[in-house]
Order: C-alpha cells, then structure tokens, then sequence
C-alpha cells in the first residue's frame, strides 16, 4: 500500500511519478542540491557539502560533513541513517549514507556524488 506519492521533474526518461522510497531519496538529493543560505526566508535549509569540497579531508572536515549530512536527513521524518561513508574524489565528495526507510522499516544505501566540476550532485 502506498503512503507516500509525488512527482519528479527531473530526469523524466526515467519516472515521473514516485512513491515511498523512490520519492523520499528524490526529496533528499534535491535538499543535498541545495546550498545552505541558497533558500529565500530559510537560510538554514541546504547542505554545506559543497562549501568544503575541495578541503584537506581530515578527521575534523569529516566531522563536519557528517554532521551535515546528519543534519540534512534529519529534515525527513521518513528516515533515519544507520552509517556514512566519504571519499574524496578528484573534482569532489563521494558519500555513502546507508538509511532506514521507517515506514517499511527498509534498508538502503545511496551514493552521493557532489562534483566539483557541474555542481551536481547525483546518486547511485
């Protein structure tokens, strides 16, 4: 049964109506899509993964990315992060969040690719 129900505008060749899962990664790459103080009456909406994409990744740049990352999944009631994994690439972050779906009790992991060179973030 379907509990969740909406629509994507992007990338139509592939669906343009979601539901549960596919619908709730689609929210959450489009809120990763989002700068942190991009969002007009919200500035505390969006991620800062792209402000610290091209730092040193160190034990103190990945504590804050997982944090962000924490933070933005947060945002959607529906799931809950069960690990992170990050990996620098040349032109930008790799990060593996693996999630809980709540209302199936579903697992799955994404792959987030933020690249440096299109200022796109996409998953896996």
């Amino acid at each position: 049964m379907l509990k969740y129900r909406g629509f994507n505008t992007i990338d139509q060749s592939k669906k343009f109506r979601l539901t549960d899962l596919d619908l709730v990664k689609r929210d959450l790459l489009n809120h990763f899509q989002i700068r942190k103080g991009e969002k007009l009456m919200n500035p505390e909406f969006g991620s800062i993964v792209w402000n610290l994409l091209f730092e040193p990744l160190d034990e103190e740049t990945k504590q804050i990315l997982q944090d962000d990352v924490k933070r933005v999944v947060s945002y959607d009631p529906r799931l809950s992060i069960n690990e992170i994994l990050l990996e620098q690439l040349d032109h930008g972050l790799q990060v593996q969040v693996s999630l809980t779906y709540i209302p199936s009790n579903t697992s799955t992991v994404m792959n987030l690719t933020f690249d440096g060179n299109t200022n796109q973030v996409t998953a896996s």
